[in-house]
């Protein structure tokens, strides 16, 4: 499948067919921005005999006798189902699944730019978890991998679980682990930059949904001093009544210096701030962080804490927009993952690939390191190449590659 931008109509026409301005985000999308492409020529009835019938019939009967043949035979090893029930979509929040599709195409044509994988978007009309499990269930002899994307929490947890015990095929959240990844190498890389190591580090994330909660975990696992997780009541601990078992079991592995309180108090002396919530957090407390302190405020379109205050008190900032130095930005991640997955053809994807996804993609900045380049481009040649050979001796190494 390729991707293509369709814009059949020009600045002239729509100017003469309507009193609007030109808008170039409508233009780019209309018609939609992907389609399907053959790979091979149908020209003539020997052709068509090879790619259809009677052709095809002696592959199927192969793949009917040996099923491994579908990944030799079929695109099934090269494309990845995109799924989501379109009630997290980007900043917008329950949009449906209709209004999530351009989303969708876009994190397609992501997929294909950058990691070279086709993608196809699948909507579902359903916010229910185990119909979405299912129907993804029954989908998945067509694909190599699924994407979930933009589905709220704590639903996600629950429907990407469950996939994993069910499929075997990498499942992958990519709001969850794309965004633990990048900001688990923009980290090494601002740790390395000030002399320090993650066990040095005591890290305050904001926002306690699907990112928030798998960057905690993820920290844990590559070994950060300690972490503490905030919602909106202030710290998850485990001294709280109100949590859900989501947050009960966050609380339980996180947070060993015992903090309890607001946001703002859990930031004083802390080493590392991570925004994955939106809100504002006051200068006040940020300027209460230790000294060569780094401030990560993802929040999209409005950071956290805008740049200009940050850089007053932090040796390192990074947000989540492309208009500021060190973007933390997810298509650094799951493009080069998903292509080092399906090229072993991993029955799933590991902490360990996860890893040394984030090793790889800090390694590519190396002796560029710099405040202001923590992380590198997602239009940096050397980014998916590095993270699908990084992910794929992962898989080796942790037996879940198949060839």
């Amino acid at each position: 499948m390729a991707a293509e931008i369709v814009n059949p109509r020009s600045d002239a026409e729509t100017d003469t067919e309507s009193d609007e301005p030109f808008d170039p985000v409508f233009a780019l999308h209309r018609g939609g921005k992907l389609a399907v492409q053959a790979t091979v020529p149908v020209r003539d009835r020997d052709e068509l005999s090879l790619a259809y019938t009677p052709g095809v019939a002696r592959v199927c009967t192969a793949i009917a006798e040996n099923p491994e043949l579908v990944h030799d035979y079929t695109w099934k090893s090269q494309v990845v189902a995109v799924v989501t029930d379109g009630t997290a979509v980007l900043g917008l929040g329950d949009i449906g699944p209709e209004a999530s599709l351009p989303v969708m195409e876009g994190k397609a044509i992501l997929f294909k730019q950058f990691g070279g994988v086709d993608a196809v978007p699948i909507a579902l009309a359903t916010t229910d978890a185990d119909e979405i499990v299912e129907t993804v269930v029954r989908l998945a002899p067509s694909f190599g991998g699924v994407n979930l994307e933009d589905i709220a929490a704590p639903r996600c947890f629950e429907i990407e679980r469950k996939l994993q015990e069910r499929l075997d095929i990498p499942v992958f959240h990519d709001d969850q682990h794309g965004t633990a990844v990048v900001t688990l190498a923009a980290l090494r890389n601002a740790a390395k930059l000030t002399g320090r190591e993650l066990g040095d580090l005591r890290a305050v994330i904001s926002g306690a949904g699907a990112a928030g909660v798998a960057i905690a975990k993820f920290l844990l696992a590559a070994g950060i001093g300690d972490v503490a997780v905030t919602d909106r009541k202030g710290v998850v601990s485990t001294d709280r009544d109100d949590l859900t078992d989501v947050k009960r079991e966050i609380a339980g592995l996180t947070n060993k210096a015992g903090l309890s309180g607001s946001l703002e108090s859990a930031l004083k002396g802390a080493d590392v701030f991570i925004g994955v919530s939106g809100g504002t957090v006051p200068e006040a407390a940020v300027a209460s962080m230790a000294q060569d302190a780094f401030v990560f405020a993802m929040a999209n379109p409005d950071p956290e804490v805008h740049p200009d205050v940050a850089h007053r008190y932090a040796a390192v900032v990074a947000t989540g927009r492309s208009d500021f130095p060190n973007q933390i930005n997810n298509v650094l991640a799951f493009p080069g993952i998903f292509a080092g997955a399906l090229q072993v053809r991993a029955s799933r994807i590991t902490e360990g690939m996860k890893i040394a996804a984030a090793e790889a993609l800090a390694a590519v900045v190396g002796d560029d390191l710099a405040a202001d380049f923590v992380i590198p481009s997602p239009f940096d040649e050397r980014v998916a190449p590095a993270v699908t050979a990084a992910v794929a001796a992962a898989a080796r190494l942790d037996g879940v590659a198949r060839r």
